[in-house]
């Protein structure tokens, strides 16, 4: 997905470089203190990156509040879980990209909606106010508003496609 994966951990570097290997990340950052995390989230986000750190432990608290996106597990600490903008039913991490997919998806509906909205109220408003009357455009301002009802019906039905 051309993300960047950083595995920052506090377990010890052979541990973390050999789960690391067995998931396929190349860059491990092993133990590391909780303020140590925090501030290599804190430098990864001063050089332009946006960071979603995922975590489950009391360690992991500050780092998850400091990404942009902290993400935690269900079976976490509560201190986590509250630090955490998203928490993941399931303690399986391939729901991180299930996540990264949605949220893809997400906000290309909502850009979608807001073309569609602006788009339809630049054409229809104009013509139902009477501004092209004299060209001899017009529309009852009874089907205008009969018009805007399809139109909201529309990027409602366009949102529910995400299902």
């Amino acid at each position: 997905m051309k993300i960047e994966t950083i595995m920052l951990t506090g377990d010890n570097k052979e541990t973390a470089e050999k789960i690391a290997k067995e998931i396929g990340i190349t860059k491990v950052i092993s133990n590391v203190l909780p303020a140590e995390k925090t501030n290599t989230i804190k430098e990864l986000k001063q050089q332009n990156k946006f960071v979603m750190m995922c975590g489950d432990g009391i360690n992991d608290s500050p780092a998850l509040a400091n990404a942009d996106i902290g993400i935690s597990v269900n079976s976490g600490t509560d201190i986590a879980m509250d630090s955490s903008e998203v928490i993941l039913t399931n303690n399986d991490l391939n729901s991180i990209i299930k996540l990264i997919n949605i949220s893809k998806k997400t906000i290309r509906n909502i850009k979608q909606n807001l073309f569609w909205a602006f788009f339809y109220n630049c054409l229809m408003i104009p013509i139902a106010i009477g501004i092209l009357k004299p060209i001899g455009i017009s529309i009852n301002p009874m089907i205008a508003s009969v018009a805007m009802v399809l139109s909201s019906i529309t990027v409602i039905l366009n949102a529910l496609r995400l299902r």
